[in-house]
């Protein structure tokens, strides 16, 4: 008899995992606590790597429908200093692939198609080990009862409680995010700054990134080391007071770079926590963790990517059978931690570097990763 599968959250990882099972005939059900798809803004890009996130959408039957959509331009990248001197600019070549862009919310339809997702139905808690199976427990009041429920649900999972009783710290590193519309029409200029990819500039201990989505549509991130309640006399939802505090703190910088700021529309608060580099928990039959929930890392392009075939690796292991499913569930926990390590390190040094007291380090970093 086929297991009763949950996995809770419809982000890449959610969404990924029960596409995979839904292309081998396994039925799982999606549990989305947002009352429709549409219920959040999506959020910015992502470059898919080729090992990693691509991978995963091969494994979905989606890899061509992927490449359709993505923008191999889009891995342009172009570095400056704080005087505006442009100190890389490195471009993709026609036929590279490594790591194209798509929008987070192209990429979350790909993997919804038809995939019937039980929107509005938030998890509070779930309880391992009772007669039925592993109890869910939902906001509204009911449960219902699963023999593997996967905890998809981001930085702060619910379901990570019942296997860990880690939470998230602050990694002292706060990001600042805001966008621009159609950028190539009424900022040209800007447009022409940040190319067909991204633009980064790195100063001490702070960062300004503007990234290019689909449709004339930028997302500029400021990142900046502070205390966790720097913005306490600050009001979030006043645009004109956050623009004011962070060009004081960007202040001296070149004016191009500043408009970033300066033309930005609403301002969004995220400080970036993470979990522990190396963190595990003793296996427990019948629930496991995915992507966020799993592994929290600094946002440096790997996390959406290791969520995603996570989530294919583990629906192929389950639909692979015959065999102790939960012993699939455990092998696939062991080999997750060693890989989620590695990458969660290699984030966590990333960070200090990128936004460090000598900006020489966030461009070394830079030549490190992209080619030559």
């Amino acid at each position: 008899m086929r297991q009763r599968i949950a996995v809770v959250g419809s982000g890449p990882a959610g969404l990924t995992f029960a596409r995979v099972l839904h292309r081998h005939d396994y039925p799982v059900t999606v549990l989305e606590r947002d009352p429709s798809p549409d219920a959040r803004p999506p959020g910015g890009t992502l470059d898919l790597h080729e090992g990693l996130g691509q991978r995963a959408l091969d494994k979905a039957g989606l890899l061509a429908e992927f490449q359709a959509l993505s923008r191999p331009e889009g891995q342009a990248m172009r570095i400056l200093d704080t005087a505006g001197t442009v100190l890389r600019d490195w471009r993709p070549r026609p036929d590279d692939r490594a790591n194209p862009e798509i929008d987070r919310g192209q990429l979350r339809d790909l993997l919804l198609g038809p995939l019937d997702v039980r929107w509005g139905h938030g998890v509070t808690q779930v309880v391992p080990g009772t007669p039925e199976g592993v109890g869910v427990h939902f906001a509204d009041g009911h449960q219902e009862a699963f023999d593997l429920v996967v905890g998809a649900d981001g930085a702060w999972s619910r379901i990570r409680r019942a296997v860990s009783p880690v939470t998230p710290h602050y990694t002292g590193v706060t990001s600042v995010e805001t966008s621009l519309d159609d950028v190539d029409t009424r900022h040209p200029d800007l447009a022409r700054l940040i190319g067909d990819g991204s633009v980064a500039v790195y100063g001490v201990n702070r960062s300004l990134v503007a990234q290019r989505n689909s449709g004339g549509h930028v997302k500029v991130y400021a990142q900046f080391r502070v205390p966790l309640d720097w913005h306490t006399d600050l009001d979030p939802a006043d645009a004109e007071a956050v623009r004011s505090s962070l060009l004081a703190l960007f202040d001296g910088w070149a004016a191009p770079v500043l408009d970033l700021l300066r033309h930005g529309t609403a301002f969004v608060h995220r400080p970036l926590y993470v979990l522990p580099v190396a963190h595990t928990w003793t296996h427990v039959p019948g629930v496991t963790l995915l992507g966020d929930a799993a592994h929290l890392m600094p946002p440096l392009g790997a996390g959406a990517n290791l969520a995603m075939l996570e989530g294919a690796e583990l629906a192929e292991s389950i639909a692979a059978g015959p065999g102790d499913p939960d012993e699939a569930v455990r092998a696939f926990e062991e080999q997750m931690w060693a890989r989620a390590g590695r990458w969660a390190k290699t984030t966590t040094d990333g960070l200090e570097r990128l936004v460090s007291p000598d900006p020489a380090e966030a461009l070394a970093l830079f030549d490190q990763v992209q080619p030559s």
